[in-house]
């Protein structure tokens, strides 16, 4: 085994702290690397709490992890050492069903491994990039361009993907007009793929003093929701909202912003249900749906989308002492706009 050592949750709501633990040895087909950075997503924190579902503690949280390749199996074909790599939110899937077969492992309909708080399939606990290095299986492992700065790479891989990947199934482009609703972590990352894709792109956000920030990020227009006269504008106005958002809020407002054959699509994942009005949807044939992640060949394309584009998050360093504290401001919208943690700090 490997000795690894992390920063984890001994229990459901507890305080992180530092944890060591073992990883599997390299197998023929695996690659391990060193972390160098980890995003922080709201999802961390859900899990942490048990919000969506009973987790395995202890729990070391982080799906958006990046670092350099330290070893390799001798079956693996496509790194080697000191290639740069990545690791999203799965690290294995049954790799059989229809939906794998199709590249979409995120649907993995016996389902997938989670890169944490999950079983991997020797029934072991998997954990995440609150740590110092990872073993993962070739085919669950990315290519990370040197183009662009390691950092700030590292939400791509949960953050970018989530929002690259709906657009892109919906073929959201030229002649359309998107709005982005929650400018977070998630959501600046949709402005950004938003405007890349040749979209007219709205920030849809109850604080105003997002407005300076959406515009610099590329957003054509901005909407408070707070504002009735500024929301009676937008009725009926746009072909795709790209729902972000963690906390509840009411879906129906955002459905009489929709165009007729309209999609409302979410990606944010409130802690409790959000009733929806069947007049709401149909008034105008419009449709509710949910993206997941990516899967691995999607989540490839958009890293090789990115460096070719110069595409990257906007973050904030944050040594992992500080986690807790950065929690705390996620939950108030206190971040511009996603934290990373420098592993170097562990």
């Amino acid at each position: 085994m490997i000795a690894a050592k992390g920063y984890a949750a001994p229990a459901p709501k507890e305080k992180l702290g530092h944890w060591d633990f073992e990883r599997r040895e390299v197998g023929p087909h695996d690659v391990q690397f060193d972390i160098h950075y980890c995003g922080v997503c709201h999802s961390d924190l859900h899990q942490v709490n048990n919000d969506w579902f009973p987790g395995i503690f202890p729990m070391v949280p982080g799906h958006e992890i990046v670092g350099k390749v330290v070893a390799v199996g001798s079956e693996v074909k496509n790194f080697k050492v000191g290639d740069l790599a990545g690791v999203g939110c799965l690290v294995d899937s049954c790799r059989t069903c229809e939906n794998c077969k199709k590249d979409l492992e995120q649907y993995c309909l016996n389902g997938n491994v989670g890169t944490y708080n999950s079983k991997d399939k020797q029934g072991n606990p998997t954990y995440g990039g609150y740590s110092n290095t990872i073993v993962v299986d070739e085919a669950f492992v990315l290519h990370v361009s040197d183009k662009l700065p390691l950092a700030a790479v590292a939400p791509l891989l949960c953050a970018g993907i989530t929002t690259y990947s709906p657009l892109r199934h919906w073929k959201v482009g030229k002649g359309h007009k998107l709005a982005v609703l929650g400018l977070g972590g998630l959501g600046h990352m949709a402005v950004k793929f938003g405007v890349a894709f040749g979209a007219e792109v709205t920030v849809l956000s109850t604080s105003p003093r997002k407005e300076e920030d959406a515009k610099k990020l590329g957003a054509h227009k901005f909407v408070v929701t707070t504002d009735k006269e500024q929301v009676a504008a937008v009725k009926g106005y746009f072909d795709f909202i790209l729902d972000t958002v963690s906390a509840e809020h009411d879906l129906n407002m955002y459905l009489g912003m929709l165009a007729t054959d309209g999609t409302h699509i979410c990606v944010g994942a409130p802690s409790e249900p959000s009733p929806v009005r069947a007049f709401s949807l149909l008034g105008g044939r419009k449709s509710l749906a949910g993206s997941g992640i990516g899967g691995i060949a999607e989540t490839q394309e958009m890293l090789d989308f990115c460096a070719e584009n110069n595409i990257v998050s906007e973050i904030e360093m944050i040594d992992i002492k500080d986690i807790q504290t950065a929690y705390d401001r996620m939950l108030k919208g206190d971040v511009r706009y996603r934290f990373v943690i420098d592993i170097a700090t562990l």
